[in-house]
């Protein structure tokens, strides 16, 4: 790894500066209405979220006692991109390092999004063909609420994704990084990794296909083995999808010709 290079210095740092202003000002809420990703048909939602939702990241979880501050998101997603960024901006160049990383960040959300609004459309199309005025759905919605009624049409599973979707948001860098976790291991697949709390010398090529697997696992099952239950593991998959189809395409063509800019 060595020395922090430029591109990973700047990203780090513009992460940091976000997530410090989301805590020190009205709890996150203003940063979260502004640069948090939210459903294209929420009124919240601003062209310029596809971007600054990967430099966002959770600051406040709830417990009994109120709010307390949550770094763990920022600080492992932080870790790795120091760790496996590093190498790979070396192997790129910082242009083709900043490409990658933005492009891997929106393949997820790519994904993640278009999952959301398919079944977000499904359960309202169920609505729609129920009687009740779509337009009257999206007032409710956008204001934060929902009509209990609609629960005689839909299913349990069905309402969770009309109003959960419509509502929720996304945030973090755990896209892009995982299409550079993906980079590291095509660029550097022998170099041995270990688990903190697993000490045996791993080789990238199948250590990163694992921390894959296991998110493939977790958003089948519901389980989560090392995140937090609310994880986009949906969103890492395909941030690791699109960073292989990146990585691949330029390491056939030797990085040469065919770019992608």
């Amino acid at each position: 790894m060595g020395r922090i290079t430029p591109a990973v210095k700047n990203i780090l740092i513009i992460n940091v500066i976000f997530w410090i202003g989301a805590l020190s000002i009205a709890k996150g809420v203003l940063f979260n209405n502004l640069f948090a990703y939210h459903f294209v048909s929420n009124d919240l939602f601003k062209p310029w979220q596809v971007i600054t939702h990967m430099f966002m990241h959770a600051n406040y979880v709830p417990t009994e006692n109120g709010q307390t501050i949550y770094f763990q998101h920022i600080l492992f997603n932080m870790f790795g991109l120091w760790m496996f960024g590093t190498p790979v901006e070396r192997f790129l160049g910082v242009k083709k390092f900043v490409f990658f990383y933005i492009s891997a960040g929106l393949g997820a959300l790519l994904i993640h999004a278009g999952y959301d609004y398919f079944q977000f459309q499904d359960s309202l199309s169920q609505l729609v063909n129920a009687g009740y005025e779509r337009d009257v759905i999206f007032d409710v919605l956008n204001q934060g609420k929902y009509m209990p009624v609609w629960e005689n049409t839909l299913s349990p599973n069905d309402f969770k994704q009309l109003v959960g979707n419509f509502n929720g948001t996304l945030v973090g860098a755990s896209g892009a990084l995982m299409g550079i976790l993906v980079a590291f291991g095509v660029l550097f697949p022998n170099q041995e990794l270990m688990l903190i709390f697993l000490p045996i010398p791993i080789k990238a090529k199948y250590f990163i296909p694992g921390i894959i697997l296991l998110d493939l696992f977790s958003m089948l099952t519901g389980y989560s083995v090392f995140s937090p239950s609310n994880t986009a593991y949906l969103a890492h998959l395909g941030g690791a999808l699109f960073g292989f189809i990146m990585i691949w395409y330029w390491k056939k063509n030797s990085f040469n010709d065919k770019r992608w800019y």
